[in-house]
């Protein structure tokens, strides 16, 4: 290929008998149990570093320009091409004159930000993109490598860091994020599905299978690891001080409650009637429960023509297997009588 005879680019084939690479250098002994990196290791890490650099960074000897989010890159088809997404818009994008030019549009992908489109690009080229990955653009970078695709690697490495910088400090951002991901199937009896989380796409679909799992990491925070970080239910500590009489302050309980109150209905329901939902007894489960309704009352369900309500169900549990039962009902619209004249 090429001009050449050989497979790729004059890499021609082991003759008959003969050993194919007879200058390979194998494996150097390991010191303190390490390996040494071999010659042709150290030589693809400089073509990738060049590629990256001199590829992606600077633009050099670039044959595709590619527009997106305002901003321009100039970049080379055949490493865009590892990217099913951008293979397939070079190839159904007309070309004229010597550089090829592709629009990549975004409107609809409010998630893909240009800070994480960027990192996902770089991926591309290299793994030296990685270093700009954080918690705060983690989510963004999720989204744009999903997008792109032909990159799991980035988007496993972007998922966990999502999962893992979930904290009290972000976790409102995560519930904005969880409430735009469809709930379960409903039948809209107990639990009537939102007219706006019915709208086809929702902005998470580009997380495909991602977006359950970070719903379902936000849910295990949320019934888990939170109230154990705020002690609630057990023993005061710096999070839940004190008071000068001895008794036990309810700060981490009011930070609960506080959170509580944002959280989506779907995922209050299911995070007060779990048995991972450890706040002490059924009773102080319920009266939380009841306490959290009242502040949503004020905010989360404010005007959204449903009443939420919990019951205890004594004697235990009746509601498959938890004690409290948290349901949400339409409310119905008064009738009015007309008299005939």
């Amino acid at each position: 290929m090429n001009g050449h005879g050989g497979p790729s680019n004059g890499a021609g084939t082991a003759e008959a008998g003969g050993e194919q690479y007879a200058n390979h250098v194998g494996p150097s002994s390991g010191v303190n149990g390490y390996a040494q990196p071999t010659p042709y290791q150290l030589h693809n890490e400089a073509i990738v570093h060049h590629l990256f650099h001199a590829g992606f960074q600077t633009g050099n000897y670039a044959d595709t320009v590619l527009h997106v989010l305002q901003n321009m890159y100039r970049l080379h088809a055949i490493i865009l091409s590892r990217s099913p997404f951008l293979a397939h818009l070079m190839s159904t994008s007309p070309q004229t004159g010597g550089q090829r030019t592709i629009y990549v549009h975004l409107e609809q992908e409010p998630e893909v930000t240009h800070e994480g489109f960027a990192i996902a690009m770089g991926y591309l080229y290299s793994a030296e993109s990685l270093n700009s990955l954080r918690p705060e653009n983690a989510r963004a970078v999720l989204a744009a490598a999903c997008l792109l695709g032909g990159m799991d690697d980035l988007c496993g490495y972007a998922y966990e860091l999502c999962r893992q910088s979930i904290s009290i400090e972000n976790i409102g951002e995560w519930l904005e994020f969880v409430e735009a991901i469809p709930p379960p199937a409903s039948d809209g009896s107990s639990t009537p599905v939102e007219p706006h989380q019915m709208q086809q796409p929702p902005r998470t679909a580009v997380f495909g299978p991602y977006a359950q799992r970070l719903r379902e990491d936000v849910f295990h925070f949320l019934a888990v690891r939170l109230p154990s970080v705020l002690n609630v239910g057990t023993m005061s500590t710096p999070a839940t001080p004190q008071t000068d009489a001895g008794a036990p302050s309810d700060a981490g309980r009011d930070t609960l409650l506080q959170i509580y109150a944002r959280v989506p209905f779907d995922l209050f329901k299911a995070a007060v009637e779990s048995p991972t939902f450890q706040i002490g007894s059924d009773q102080a489960r319920f009266k939380f429960a009841k306490d959290a309704i009242e502040l949503r009352k004020r905010g989360v369900a404010r005007g959204q023509g449903a009443e939420e309500t919990v019951v205890l169900a004594f004697g235990g549990g009746n509601f498959g297997g938890s004690a409290v039962h948290v349901t949400r009902k339409l409310r119905k619209r008064p009738l009015w009588k007309v008299n005939a004249s």
